[in-house]
């Protein structure tokens, strides 16, 4: 009679999975073939608790044990069976990585992927907003001409390792486990080149200047990156290349700040046209555009205009203009024009005239009355 699968792993029947795969690791090692030389006891229990793990790690077939015992599981179970490379694979996977275990060999790919790169691309304002093209330089690792990326000598060919012997694999020992590991000698190619490249010593790559063209799109902001696929590094023996990166710098601008898709300005306007109100001209990115400025307008007064931003790069539209006026204080005043201003600010002393200091000077009061101080 099969034996009980719970019984075997030594757990409950209402064991988590996490239980279950931890018990079965536990029995792995402890009658592993490698650890019990010519033990067919240790074998069997080997054996028998890969069968158990093998079911009750798998939620339909634990369901029909559970309900139908082994009769729900059929042939299911794998007792007396099995490739113990993938038994040992299931353990020492966990332990040494996809190198795997001393039954068989994994052979590493010679193949690698080219390391990306970055570049940092300066623009101007003007250019994020309507896009631009680039002409960029820079050097990188590429394929060798000389060789085609073989990194032998033309018409020299391959011989095996002489660490591995053409395995691309070597032994190695750790107390009483045997497992293989890459050869250190020949990166687990399992040959080497008879004769290097004259030009690139057997690398198969060399550094190279190359000119690319990036085209910027618009509305581009800075911080963004453009990635160009495969302008990266070559690979490695016929791995594929890796990519480009343009990082965008935007250059500070003389007039204009950006925030996201918007643009700000600082315009200054005169007293005049502030008490009285006015017309001025705002520059923008694509032209000029007239601001009316209402009677009374204080410094700090923000206009917004819509649209007249920079366009969102995924769409949407575009961001506002914001228009910060500062109200310029004359200066450079003749004799005619103090006499004017004086007999002007005589005028000006009710509140009618002056709400913000007014305000201002209200707010103080009740502020210096907590103290019973006067002002």
């Amino acid at each position: 009679m099969a034996k009980e699968y719970y019984q075997t792993l030594g757990v409950s029947r209402q064991a988590s999975a996490d239980e279950i795969r931890k018990a079965y690791r536990r029995m792995a090692m402890k009658y592993h073939p490698d650890r019990n030389k010519g033990d067919k006891k240790a074998e069997q229990k080997f054996k028998e608790a890969k069968e158990a793990y093998d079911i009750l790690s798998d939620d339909q077939k634990r369901a029909a044990y559970d309900q139908f015992g082994h009769a729900g599981i059929g042939n299911s179970g794998t007792a007396g069976g099995g490739n113990y490379q993938d038994i040992f694979g299931d353990i020492f996977d966990n332990f040494f990585g996809s190198g795997g275990s001393g039954f068989g060999q994994r052979h590493s790919s010679s193949a690698y992927r080219g390391n990306d790169l970055e570049y940092s691309l300066n623009i101007t304002l003007e250019e994020s907003a309507f896009g631009t093209e680039k002409k960029i330089k820079i050097h990188s690792m590429q394929s060798c001409d000389r060789c085609n990326g073989r990194g032998a000598e033309p018409g020299s060919g391959l011989k095996d390792c002489a660490t591995c012997h053409g395995s691309g694999q070597v032994g190695m020992q750790q107390g009483f486990i045997s497992f293989q590991q890459t050869c250190p000698a020949c990166q687990g190619r399992g040959q080497v080149i008879k004769e290097l490249c004259q030009k690139c010593h057997g690398r198969a790559r060399i550094e190279v200047p190359r000119t690319l063209s990036v085209k910027v799109p618009a509305g581009i902001d800075n911080g963004d990156s453009i990635r160009l696929a495969s302008k990266g590094e070559a690979g490695i023996g016929g791995g594929p290349s890796g990519d480009l990166f343009i990082r965008i710098n935007i250059r500070s601008h003389e007039v204009f700040k950006r925030r996201g898709g918007d643009l700000l300005i600082e315009m200054p306007i005169s007293f005049p046209t502030a008490a009285l109100g006015g017309e001025v001209q705002v520059p923008s990115l694509g032209g000029r555009f007239k601001l009316k400025i209402p009677k009374g307008t204080q410094s700090g007064k923000k206009f917004r205009m819509r649209g007249k931003g920079v366009k969102h790069l995924r769409g949407g539209g575009s961001g506002d203009l914001i228009c910060l006026v500062n109200v310029e204080t004359p200066i450079n005043l003749t004799s005619r024009q103090i006499e004017l201003l004086e007999e002007l600010g005589g005028s000006l002393l009710s509140a009618t005239h002056s709400p913000r200091s007014e305000n201002w000077l209200d707010g103080i009061k009740k502020f210096l009355n907590k103290f019973d101080l006067n002002i």
